[in-house]
């Protein structure tokens, strides 16, 4: 409905709606956009970024919002000017890392299917792609202990009777947390970012899907099943997306086809910590030579009663 978005990314807020609406997302790498706190100013697990049509125009409204900010403890140092220039659509020689499962997560066969085409796209242009298999399971924990942290620390001086359900389940997980937990979550990230930082030598990009399933129906709250395995609570269908905000990695969502049932799937590319710039030329590069972007939902005749374009919604 607009050509350009901002929002935040902890757990894929910026890369799951991208995702769902054939559109593009970029979580960026924390400090690139200074988002400045007054409660949880050192937190790197959500950030603000951008959503638009294409990833041309994500790289535009970063060349505005990204940059030095003297009040964020952890901000980049350069400005957003290098996001000006147009991006460059040639991945030659690009060493792609393809998983199709992030290390053994459910993911819906239809997701699977559309997610599983993108290899051939890379070499098709010349990238170099090679299956591999990792172990992002540290991120677990982590993020969950973190999230759970930070929820105590911004909303549990609020009355929690204002609150909704769900922040109100999360502050309750955070004042649960001790400073063992606070411990072991500090060691598995330190440990995760070490792995990928050697995995960074022999990789530029990682491919991978964004999220685990196609887009569910507005009236249904979460999902609570994905390829068969019950997932525990309302978090956990999108470990596809927060275990990738573990990495402290900037990751973009870019189009990457259709279900048979016309549901709209992309594909995460996932680069190496500042590397923010790369990112979107390679996702650049995907979205020329598949032209998913382009394809627009049909506009329906009538609404359809109580779903999407019915009483609680808009046609199309």
């Amino acid at each position: 409905m607009v050509a350009l978005a901002d929002g935040s990314d902890m757990g894929g807020s910026l890369r799951n709606p991208a995702s769902f609406c054939n559109v593009a997302g970029l979580r960026p790498t924390p400090g690139r956009v200074a988002a400045p706190s007054a409660v949880a100013a050192w937190y790197t697990l959500g950030v603000a970024g951008p959503m638009a049509r294409t990833a041309g125009d994500l790289a535009l409204m970063m060349s505005v919002i990204s940059g030095y900010d003297p009040a964020v403890p952890l901000t980049v140092t350069d400005d957003g000017s290098a996001f000006a220039r147009p991006l460059d659509p040639d991945v030659t020689g690009l060493r792609v890392a393809w998983s199709a499962d992030l290390g053994g997560l459910p993911v819906d066969p239809a997701t699977a299917a559309v997610t599983g085409t993108a290899p051939a796209v890379f070499e098709k242009l010349g990238a170099r792609v090679e299956p591999v298999e990792l172990d992002l399971s540290a991120a677990e924990d982590a993020f969950r202990i973190y999230r759970a942290w930070y929820y105590a620390l911004s909303y549990g001086e609020l009355p929690q009777e204002e609150l909704g359900e769900n922040v109100r389940w999360n502050v309750a997980r955070g004042r649960e947390v001790t400073a063992a937990d606070l411990a072991r979550a500090e060691r598995l990230r330190s440990g995760l970012f070490a792995r990928m930082s050697a995995f960074w030598d022999e990789y530029d990009v990682l491919i991978a899907p964004v999220s685990q399933v196609p887009p569910f129906p507005v009236e249904q709250p979460y999902v609570t099943e994905v390829a068969g395995r019950v997932m525990p609570d309302y978090l956990a269908w999108m470990r596809s997306a927060y275990w990738i905000s573990v990495l402290h990695a900037p990751a973009a969502s870019v189009p990457c086809g259709f279900t048979p049932g016309g549901l709209p799937v992309g594909v995460q590319i996932v680069g190496r910590p500042y590397a923010d710039l790369e990112v979107l030329r390679v996702a650049a590069a995907f979205e020329r030579a598949t032209g998913h972007a382009a394809r627009r939902p049909p506009v329906l005749d009538a609404p359809v009663p109580g779903g999407p374009g019915g009483a609680d919604g808009v046609s199309g």
